[in-house]
């Protein structure tokens, strides 16, 4: 999957008071753990997700998968790319970390998607449009921090 020529949908980011090395670990750790549960393999059951249960190394490595995701490329500290597909869109979410000063850590998630058909058309407008993601996204965020700090 070429993720620059998806769409971006949307980009969060938030400043945590903790190293490169800790925001990572809290990332791995979390997304690991809230794409682990059965709500999420039932969601991606439903959509028709590509990756539907966790499988692969721990912590999150390439080739690692959760419910709707699979681990396209993982670098400590730098980078944790998630790709994944399902009836209704093509997409995905990028972590980024970069320096923030005095001990912190700015923490970027970047999500990328494709909404083809009418089919993807309603799927937007029901998750994204709704602001739904975004809610969700912001959770998600929120929780690696708190992990981290």
């Amino acid at each position: 999957m070429e993720i620059a020529a998806l769409p971006q949908v949307d980009e969060r980011t938030t400043v945590v008071a903790a190293s490169a090395t800790e925001v990572w670990q809290g990332l791995v750790e979390t997304v690991d753990g809230a794409f682990g549960r059965s709500r999420s393999a039932g969601y991606a059951r439903l959509v028709g997700c590509a990756d539907r249960t966790a499988s692969g190394p721990r912590p999150l490595a390439e080739g690692s998968t959760v419910p709707g995701f699979r681990v396209a490329s993982a670098q400590p500290g730098r980078e944790l790319v998630l790709i994944g597909r399902h009836h209704f869109s093509t997409y995905a979410l990028v972590f980024r970390l970069e320096e923030a000063g005095d001990g912190r850590t700015r923490l970027r998630a970047e999500t990328r998607a494709r909404f083809p058909g009418p089919g993807g058309t309603l799927y937007r407008l029901l998750v994204i449009t709704s602001g739904g993601h975004a809610l969700l996204t912001g959770r998600l965020l929120s929780a690696i921090r708190r992990r981290a700090e």
